[in-house]
């Protein structure tokens, strides 16, 4: 009988040697005539520890990690196959590792678990439980079930992911009855996996999601615009799609049902601007990602100017517990208007980086320190910036509020889709705040005036900050700019780019007291 050995598949995992990894445990164990199975798995996101390798045994999968090539001759020696402990890269059991035990995985319980692309695997861990549920059920009924649930946009907005669905099932479309399905795989903000991770762990998951949404508002096709950057998520979700259409859970007369919904990927083309909705739809519909102006919104002129349902990875990847197990199981995670559970990403100077998956309410504190076990450089932490790019930068005062939506807002912070970079004492803070106009300089659809010019002239000005050139006025006239781009920009792009600017100012006054120093990092 042979040894299930787990090794991921995953973009981190690969990029740290997985598949040559693969290849010579393989032929190590072929060598000492051992009996194996590998499984190429998703990863946990305890990235840290990538690759990470497990082996299954009765008691459960051992965890050994990071391994190297040069680690398997004594893995071998030291009958890792039968889950020995005493190996000094060994973890104990998966499930046991604190950073994975401490954890309230919903939409990534089975990430790390299942083979991505084996629709047995899917099955079994009650794969399409929540499809099969909502075939019987009326559009209604199931938008009714995602209203329960409190669930709200992860991919920063924060809207409620019900409203959306209603008005789009309301919606009458302006040439036949065409709806569609948008699924935006977009992930461009720092310090961002999670999306990846769905797709790259759990591929049917958002194919089931969808499929839900479909069924929900009457869609027929369904689109993910998935970000180029992203070649392994690219062929596994094209793999996942092609195995659910020939199992019949997507396609033409779903599972017997009469119910049609048919699902492509489409690839962006590197612009951040395209995680922006009707940016993305602009790209989508083959022309230049430039933002509309709402009204109308996409749900009810969007894509092909036809109602539709444009919602991030991690909220259609909700959907199918939420169909399982009912809206009141999922609302019944978090704390007030913030419910359910959100990915964290700790990425930037951290010793620990990954996925945590908590419900709302966890502190920024606990993660950094609990989870993160502080930073990657030994260093005291100085800042953190979470939400993104576009999001404020978060001195240690303010480290212990509760990781929801209106607790983050009265700080003057944001969620965003939930990546926390961190900052050790070295960085300069007048740098990042640069390096924020700058980003918006680069990234800027070029379409309103705002943020076009207003991020260039705001990296003007703090380089004349920087350089002790009058600098009482132009902190002053930095003020001004950021005001204007808040109230004048057509979307979030020049909206949000003064957030981490002010925060830094804020924050971190004395950064801007003294001239540049280049050499300074810090993430």
């Amino acid at each position: 009988m042979s040894t299930k050995v787990y090794i991921p598949r995953d973009t981190t995992a690969l990029a740290m040697g997985a598949d040559r990894l693969a290849a010579e445990i393989a032929a190590e164990a072929a060598k000492r005539g051992e009996a194996i199975e590998i499984i190429r798995n998703g990863s946990r996101g305890m990235f840290w520890l990538e690759p990470l390798i497990e082996v299954e045994t009765a008691n459960g999968r051992i965890a050994y990690g990071p391994v190297e090539t040069q680690d398997i001759d004594n893995l071998f020696e030291q009958s890792f196959l039968t889950g020995e402990t005493s190996h000094p890269l060994c973890q104990g059991l998966t499930e046991e590792i604190p950073y994975f035990k401490r954890q309230q995985r919903l939409t990534f319980a089975r990430a790390g678990i299942t083979d991505p692309v084996s629709l047995q695997d899917y099955q079994a861990h009650d794969g399409f439980k929540g499809l099969l549920k909502a075939l019987s059920l009326s559009g209604q009924t199931i938008v009714d079930e995602v209203k329960a649930s409190g669930l709200r946009g992860r991919g920063g907005a924060a809207f409620p992911t019900g409203i959306k669905w209603q008005t789009v099932l309301d919606a009458s479309p302006t040439d036949g009855d065409q709806k569609y399905i948008v699924c935006n795989a977009d992930e461009g903000d720092s310090g961002t996996f999670a999306d990846r991770m769905v797709m790259e762990a759990d591929p049917f998951m958002l194919i089931e999601g969808m499929t839900i949404a479909g069924l929900a508002v009457g869609a027929d096709q369904g689109y993910i615009y998935l970000r180029s950057e992203y070649p392994v998520a690219h062929q596994i979700l094209n793999e996942a799609i092609a195995k659910a259409e020939a199992a019949g859970f997507l396609g033409e007369d779903i599972q017997g049902s009469g119910k049609t919904f048919h699902l492509e990927v489409r690839l962006g083309a590197k612009a951040y601007i395209c995680g922006e909705e009707t940016s993305l739809l602009e790209s989508l519909e083959g022309k230049r990602g430039m933002v509309r102006a709402k009204p109308p919104l996409p749900a009810i002129v969007g894509l092909f100017g036809q109602p539709t349902i444009v919602n991030n990875v991690l909220s259609l990847a909700a959907i199918p517990y939420i169909l399982a197990e009912g809206g009141q199981a999922y609302a019944d995670y978090g704390m007030g208007r913030s419910l359910g559970t959100l990915p964290f990403q700790l990425a930037g100077n951290i010793k620990r980086g990954g996925l945590i998956e908590m419900a709302f309410g966890v502190t920024l504190r606990e993660l950094l320190e609990d989870f993160g076990g502080g930073t990657f450089s030994g260093r005291p932490m100085r800042a953190v910036q979470v939400g993104g790019p576009l999001c404020a930068y978060m001195p240690e005062s303010q480290w212990d509020t509760p990781m929801d939506y209106e607790s983050f807002q009265a700080v003057g912070a944001g969620l965003g889709h939930g990546g926390i970079v961190v900052f050790d004492d070295t960085v300069d803070m007048a740098e990042q705040a640069r390096f924020s106009m700058e980003f918006c300089v680069a990234e800027s659809c070029g379409k309103c005036t705002p943020c076009r010019i207003g991020s260039t002239r705001g990296v003007e000005v703090i380089d004349r900050i920087r350089n002790d050139e009058n600098r009482a006025a132009n902190m002053e006239l930095l003020e001004d700019l950021c005001e204007t781009m808040i109230d004048g920009s057509l979307c979030a792009m020049g909206g949000m780019t003064p957030f981490p600017v002010q925060s830094a100012v804020k924050h971190f006054p004395e950064d801007f007291n003294q001239p540049a120093i280049s050499s300074k990092g810090g993430a």
